[in-house]
């Protein structure tokens, strides 16, 4: 089975950047997506990225379109998530998997946004 390793979560004020990246250990053919869990709430799709390569497809939830960017890099079988002008409604854990979640999870990252 691929595993999944997040990285890249921390404590940062409101307004600021994190940089979170999934490591896979091996390549995934498929879209994959970060997902986030708050306290109290249910797992939820943030961003998504197609595996093509001859064309890109991104999606974003509403709540995070403008500040998130996702990239990958299937070379080195990565997912990155760049997060700007982080707000604390942004505070959860971070996992990354397929958008079909057919992965087992892996740990999570957490990200916490407060002053």
């Amino acid at each position: 089975q691929v595993q999944l390793v997040e990285s890249g979560g921390g404590l940062v004020q409101p307004g600021g950047s994190l940089r979170l990246s999934c490591a896979a250990s091996s390549r995934i053919f498929i879209a994959m997506g970060w997902y986030r869990q708050a306290p109290g709430k249910q797992r939820e799709l943030v961003a998504s990225i197609s595996s093509t390569t001859s064309t890109r497809s991104t999606n974003y939830a509403d709540s995070v379109k403008g500040r998130f960017t996702i990239s990958r890099d299937n070379a080195k079988n990565t997912v990155n998530l760049q997060m700007n002008n982080l707000k604390p409604d942004d505070t959860g854990v971070y996992y990354c998997n397929t958008v079909l979640q057919d992965l087992v999870w892996g740990q999570g990252t957490q990200v916490t946004v407060s002053s």
